[in-house]
């Protein structure tokens, strides 16, 4: 092996090229975070507020959908825990997802928040139980789903809205690319999942 390849370190987002299901599917999600808060960084309102074409679609109305369904799905989908009132308003108001009213830091902060706690809690039901524990997430005449399918629905979630803002960037200032730039650190990274 060349000195090359044994010297590269790769960027922290970046899956293990072998492990468990459970590392795979974690570090696929956390790339996906990576990418989708790299996309959406360092904007003001105007770029938050940015649309393309007719689709109502905003950056910051992704940010605040995402630290939705991430709340969500760490707390509802996986224990049964009521959501946090805190949402209530948003989930109310159909626009909220399109047009939030808080500020870039307001809204940076919330997501960021809530994928620390979200990535705390898959790492706590992962030891008690690993992929293949029962979740309260289901369907009612058919059972509960296990972890392993929780979090593949929401890697899903995030390719999904990962291609919008990856549009909606592009439009803003003409941001584009795959992975985050390889010195851009998460604003989770130095807290502990």
């Amino acid at each position: 092996m060349s000195s090359t390849h044994s010297s590269w370190q790769p960027p922290p987002w970046e899956p293990p090229l072998a492990g468990t299901d459970a590392e795979q599917i974690v570090a696929a999600l956390d790339r996906q975070r990576a990418t989708f808060r790299w996309k959406t960084d360092g904007l003001d309102a105007a770029g938050l507020g940015s649309r393309v074409g007719a689709s109502r679609l905003t950056l910051g109305g992704l940010l605040m959908h995402l630290a939705l369904v991430e709340d969500y799905y760490s707390s509802t989908r996986l224990s049964g825990t009521p959501l946090d009132p805190r949402w209530d308003e948003v989930v109310a108001d159909e626009d909220s997802d399109f047009a939030p009213r808080e500020s870039p830091e307001q809204l940076y902060a919330l997501y960021d928040e809530v994928i620390v706690a979200a990535r705390r809690r898959y790492e706590t039901a992962l030891a008690d139980g690993g992929l293949d524990q029962s979740v309260h997430m289901g369907i009612p005449e058919v059972g509960h789903a296990n972890l392993r399918r929780l979090l593949l629905d929401l890697l899903e979630e995030y390719g999904r809205h990962t291609g919008h803002a990856d549009l909606l960037r592009e439009s803003v200032d003409g941001r584009v690319g795959e992975d985050p730039d390889e010195e851009w650190v998460t604003p989770w990274a130095s807290r502990a999942p």
